[in-house]
């Protein structure tokens, strides 16, 4: 699988996406441009991953402006052709302005930017991971239809919990709606989450964790594991 980082201005966590998928887990990696617009060096068996930090600065919504760059066009056609996408962060944002995945990151219920590591819990495991989280407008939300599909064709992916792998609101840090961490489309092509894994795959940073969220687009797995993970990618 060959992977391509969207950078656009504001973008932070371009070059750390970057090294935990090229240096990490030794995929090819290629950086575009928010400018530029073509993808056809990817198939649909790669992967475009949308990354996190303040895309154009965040002065509107987050991901409201991100949305309608020359490469968003490209991307959001990739996706609708079967292609496979990642957002992490503002990468999820930007997803949810685009409408390739429902609902809305609103403000952390205690307004505040949050920064520290997290407990997730993915689709079909008990195992806690431990991944890192940094955003200020990280709560996921949608309307209770919305919020129901999602749950009867399990697009809900990874789940806030804490340390035993316990679904409760004091391990919620966001106050996002019924714990929610990330979610993938119908087609299950399509995956956003608020917490970074690239930040958790190095052993030099005490935590690989990231790893398995990353390995699983790799592997092509449905089943969170402990070598694994969870969506049909």
């Amino acid at each position: 699988m060959k992977f391509g980082v969207v950078v656009f201005p504001g973008s932070n966590c371009d070059r750390d996406m970057q090294d935990a998928l090229q240096d990490d887990l030794n995929q090819e990696v290629i950086m575009l441009w928010h400018k530029d617009k073509d993808l056809s060096m990817f198939s649909t068996e790669d992967c475009i991953v949308l990354p996190g930090g303040f895309s154009y600065g965040d002065y509107m919504r987050c991901g409201a402006i991100a949305r309608f760059s020359p490469m968003m066009q490209s991307v959001i056609e990739f996706a609708q052709k079967g292609g496979k996408v990642l957002g992490v962060c503002n990468g999820f944002q930007i997803l949810c302005e685009s409408h390739l995945l429902p609902g809305v990151l609103l403000r952390n219920a205690n307004q505040q930017f949050i920064c520290r590591n997290v407990y997730l819990k993915g689709i079909g495991s008990d195992k806690a991971l431990k991944i890192p989280i940094a955003h200020g407008e990280g709560r996921f939300y949608a309307d209770d239809a919305t919020l129901n599909k999602l749950e009867a064709n399990n697009q809900v992916i990874y789940r806030y919990c804490n340390e035993n792998g316990e679904i409760t609101a004091e391990a919620n840090p966001n106050g996002a709606t019924r714990n929610i961490a990330g979610i993938c489309n119908e087609q299950r092509n399509v995956f956003g989450m608020m917490p970074h894994p690239e930040r958790a795959t190095s052993a030099a940073l005490g935590n690989t964790d990231g790893r398995i969220v990353l390995q699983s687009l790799i592997m092509g797995v449905t089943a969170v594991t402990e070598k694994a993970a969870l969506v049909n990618f």
